[in-house]
């Protein structure tokens, strides 16, 4: 906590925390405040939903504002000592924002271990037909840094724009990302490669069970740096589900990446689990169709990691496109260009 969220008078500190409404996602941030020795707990806000609040100058009152992907804001004045609500202030209106059907859709399903729930978000086409299957395409990050499913109220005008092209756009947290049990995180330690997929299959599998118009036998799967490496990862140990990738300025060997990043998760020493790994090592295991972008300059994942599976993929004689944009830094795949070749690679793939 930073010191404005410590009362040292008062010997109280103030925080968000999730998971602390058994029957609400347990990602959604309530603001909740405790004594230094644990106790007098209180819960300061309620609502169903992903919450940030403004203290009043002396810490007596609180705006809270609480939304979901699905909802949009809902402003409340509450008690900043017992988190009673004393007046609604706002509820905003999503009035003309989304169809029928391109509504985003919170949705959980279980995890590979049959008893954690994995939780995900659906964007489908504004205009859907009747009784039409459409491709699902999975936007994937799953460093185990953080977690990365939206659950705020957002435009999430990027999987509108390239659902409205005759996909589904799924976004999800498997096991081994942030924000859930230690045993949730540990997933990933020395085990980057696993990426959550069994957990983000199974959720499509349920996912198309409710949702009838998601294709799960045409999947395509996109990402940006550890989501570039999760990208390809798909292709390379689960080709048998995912049919197409695009990979941008992925950190595809964890050996010549950032020494921080790289070392915090899969450990030092350097050991055979490193090229197990590897998408370098793995390139010959590819199953699919694979679009590769790389930035020439980028400063952030070294280049020479995406050539480094480029010449993996050659020596195993796969085929592939690559893109290498002259001047390009750390996540140019989200370009206007790129963006446009990804689209353009997907429906050659994917659509009928």
């Amino acid at each position: 906590c930073s010191s404005d969220l410590i009362d040292r008078a008062k010997k109280e500190v103030w925080f968000y925390a999730g998971g602390v409404v058994p029957d609400q996602d347990p990602y959604y941030r309530h603001y909740c405040r405790v004594d230094f020795d644990g106790s007098n707990f209180v819960q300061l806000t309620s609502g169903n939903g992903d919450h940030s609040v403004e203290l009043s100058p002396d810490r007596e009152w609180l705006i809270d504002t609480y939304s979901r992907v699905d909802m949009p804001p809902v402003h409340e004045l509450r008690s900043a000592r017992t988190g009673e609500k004393m007046i609604d202030l706002e509820t905003s209106s999503s009035e003309g924002l989304w169809t029928a059907s391109n509504q985003p859709v919170p949705f959980r399903a279980k995890a590979r271990d049959g008893q954690t729930d994995i939780y995900g978000i659906i964007v489908r086409p504004t205009n859907m037909e009747p009784g039409k299957k459409y491709p699902v395409i999975e936007n994937i990050y799953a460093g185990p840094q953080d977690s990365f499913v939206p659950k705020a109220f957002s435009p999430l005008t990027e999987f509108h724009a390239l659902a409205d092209q005759g996909f589904i756009v799924v976004k999800i947290d498997g096991m081994g990302t942030s924000n859930r049990s230690k045993s949730f995180h540990d997933v990933s330690y020395r085990n980057l490669s696993d990426g959550g997929f069994p957990d983000r299959i199974l959720w499509m599998k349920e996912a198309a069970k409710v949702y009838p118009e998601m294709d799960i036998e045409r999947v395509g799967v996109y990402g940006g740096s550890a989501g570039g490496q999760n990208a390809l990862a798909a292709l390379l140990f689960y080709g048998d589900f995912y049919d197409a990738a695009v990979a941008d300025c992925g950190c595809h060997d964890n050996r010549m990446d950032k020494v921080w990043w790289n070392e915090l998760y899969m450990g030092w020493p350097i050991g055979p689990h490193y090229e197990a790994n590897s998408n370098v090592i793995n390139a010959h295991k590819l199953k699919g169709k694979l679009q590769l972008v790389v930035g020439e300059l980028d400063t952030n994942v070294d280049p020479s990691s995406t050539m480094q599976v480029v010449d993996a993929l050659v020596k195993a004689d796969k085929d592939f496109e690559l893109l290498y944009i002259p001047g390009g830094g750390h996540g140019i795949g989200s370009s206007r260009y790129c963006k446009r070749r990804r689209d353009d690679f997907f429906k050659r793939n994917l659509q009928d």
